[in-house]
C-alpha cells in the first residue's frame, strides 16, 4: 500500500506540472522495411559486418579510411562515433548500408554536424538503404554519392505531445532547428525550406520512398569539397528541386 501511494504521489506531480513548463521533445523514429523474413539482412550489410575489422555502436570499420552504418543511431552514437575516429583518424568515407533512422534525434543532429566537421564523405550504393533520421545524417556528407539503386525513405517529425510539424507556427523554433541544420550542411534558405517540406509531406507514420536518382534532385553531389578543417558552412550545391517537380512512386519492399 505505501509503494502504491508513492507511485500515485509521483503521477499527480507530474499531472499538476503546467504544460508550459514541460520541455518539448521531437520524437523521430526509424522506418521499417517489410520482408517475408523475420529478420532480414541485405546481402550489402552481410558484406559490410563480414569485412568490418571493428564496430563501435552502429559503426562498422571496413578499412583505415571507410566505415559503415548499418543500424539505428542514438542517443550513444555521437560518443561511438568519436571513439571511432580516435581509433581510425584516416576514415574519410561513411557508407550508409543499412540505415533505418534514428532514437534520438536531438543527438542524430549532433551527430550530423560531427560528420560535416570532419569533412566526411557519405555514399549510397546500390542497394543501400538510408531512412528516416539517417537521411539528415547524409545530407551532412560534403561529398554525397548517390547510386540510382539506392533507396530513401522520409516522414514527418512528431513531439511528446503527439504534435507534428503542420501544428506548430511557421517561425517556431521547431522548424528553426531543421532549417538551420540544412543550411549548415550547405543549403540555402529557400532550398533548406523546400527540403523540410518535402520530408514533412507525409506523417510521422508513414513514409515517402524516392530512389537514388530521385534523392539526386534534393541532395545531390557537392560541387566543392570541403577539405577537412576547412570552413564547411558555404559548401555550395547543385540546385535542388521544389515539391512540385518531383513525381514520387512507393519504392517498397
Amino acid at each position: 500500500m505505501k509503494r502504491t501511494s508513492v507511485v500515485l504521489a509521483i503521477l499527480a506531480a507530474f499531472a499538476a506540472t503546467p504544460v508550459a513548463a514541460q520541455a518539448v521533445t521531437v520524437v523521430e523514429e526509424w522506418v521499417e522495411v517489410e520482408t517475408t523474413a523475420s529478420r532480414y539482412v541485405s546481402p550489402l550489410q552481410q558484406q559490410a559486418e563480414q569485412a568490418a575489422i571493428a564496430a563501435y555502436g552502429p559503426f562498422r570499420v571496413i578499412d583505415n579510411s571507410t566505415a559503415a552504418l548499418v543500424g539505428v543511431t542514438d542517443a550513444a552514437s555521437p560518443a561511438q562515433f568519436a571513439a571511432m575516429l580516435a581509433a581510425f583518424p584516416a576514415v574519410d568515407t561513411l557508407e550508409f548500408v543499412e540505415a533505418p533512422g534514428t532514437h534520438d534525434d536531438r543527438a542524430n543532429l549532433a551527430l550530423g554536424r560531427m560528420i560535416r566537421e570532419r569533412g566526411i564523405a557519405t555514399h549510397a550504393d546500390e542497394g543501400g538503404s538510408v531512412r528516416s533520421g539517417a537521411v539528415e545524417l547524409f545530407i551532412a556528407g560534403t561529398n554525397r554519392q548517390i547510386a540510382p539503386g539506392s533507396q530513401f525513405a522520409v516522414h514527418g517529425w512528431l513531439d511528446d505531445w503527439g504534435r507534428g510539424a503542420e501544428d506548430y507556427p511557421s517561425d517556431a523554433p521547431e522548424h528553426r532547428r531543421y532549417l538551420d541544420y540544412y543550411v549548415e550542411m550547405g543549403m540555402n534558405e529557400s532550398q533548406a525550406r523546400d527540403f523540410y517540406a518535402m520530408t514533412n509531406s507525409v506523417p510521422f507514420e508513414d513514409a515517402l520512398w524516392l530512389t537514388g536518382r530521385e534523392m539526386r534532385e534534393w541532395v545531390g553531389p557537392v560541387s566543392q569539397e570541403v577539405p577537412r578543417g576547412a570552413s564547411v558552412t558555404k559548401a555550395k550545391q547543385e540546385p535542388v528541386r521544389t515539391l512540385a517537380y518531383l513525381d514520387f512512386e512507393p519504392v517498397l519492399q
